[in-house]
């Protein structure tokens, strides 16, 4: 069952630059960054409880954010939805006829486990499901 917004993430074509702003400019906490192999990005956070925002760049230059990057430039890449059951969320929604990025959830950051439903099952907007680590 979905619980609440995990996250927003930004796509940033620098990252170093990004989290400058959203530290001295904005004043929020950074929580520090991860490289997440499985998407292929650096992913910095910035906690704003009971949500977060990650700026997320393209790892060694190359993945979906690299791709997305040099089409739109950077912006919000995606919502991300915390739901306390993956599994089930995702058979309810395949069964209401959401097309889904992958088959299955993948390794995300922090050990939660994530999957993405493709853009085009929810009016444009890149959404994503995450179950943080223990959560199940």
């Amino acid at each position: 069952m979905i619980t609440g917004l995990d996250h927003i993430a930004i796509a940033v074509p620098n990252l170093e630059a990004a989290i400058q702003r959203f530290m001295t400019d904005f004043g929020l906490d950074y929580e520090g960054t991860q490289d997440v192999e499985t998407a292929q990005t650096s992913t910095a956070f910035f906690p704003l409880p009971p949500t977060s925002i990650e700026l997320v760049h393209p790892l060694n230059g190359a993945g979906p954010i690299a791709t997305y990057l040099e089409k739109r430039g950077g912006g919000i890449h995606h919502l991300c939805f915390r739901t306390n059951d993956i599994d089930a969320d995702v058979i309810r929604l395949k069964a209401k006829g959401y097309q889904f990025i992958g088959e299955k959830p993948t390794p995300g950051a922090h050990g939660a486990r994530v999957i993405f439903i493709h853009p085009k099952s929810c009016d444009g907007v890149l959404v994503e499901l995450s179950e943080p680590q223990g959560e199940h």
